[in-house]
């Protein structure tokens, strides 16, 4: 190696081994770790019937409301989720005709930020929503 010996002493093996154990993650030659897209964890299912049902079921027809529109989290799905994400703040549909100012406002946002929603799901979510 060029250099002084006090600049190659750098390079030496350090007495303390900062090395993570039991990361899943390679560590390429620069001694980063590298992610190659395998996911640390298997996402769940999104469900729609059945055992463990999370999401409501995209309805054909175009007039239902409510949870018959599908579209959307269920009650049980959010809260469900709120159990295994502690700190979430995640919330239903608004979907009442007279919804309180907060509500109200929620739902003016969500329908500004899905306007361009073509989708099948998407527009479900919007006639959820009454957007």
């Amino acid at each position: 190696m060029p250099g002084s010996v006090r600049q190659n002493n750098m390079f030496e093996a350090s007495p303390f081994d900062f090395k993570q154990q039991g990361n899943p993650f390679p560590v390429t030659s620069c001694g980063r770790r590298r992610n190659l897209g395998s996911p640390l964890f298997k996402a769940e299912p999104r469900r729609t019937i059945g055992r463990g049902k999370n999401f409501n079921k995209v309805s054909k027809n175009k007039s239902a409301e409510g949870g018959a529109a599908g579209g959307g989290m269920t009650e049980k799905g959010v809260r469900e989720y709120r159990r295994k994400n502690p700190g979430s703040k995640l919330q239903t549909a608004v979907t009442s005709k007279n919804p309180s100012k907060k509500d109200a406002a929620r739902r003016k946002s969500f329908c500004a930020r899905s306007r361009n929603w073509k989708s099948e799901r998407g527009l479900a979510a919007r006639r959820r929503w009454r957007c």
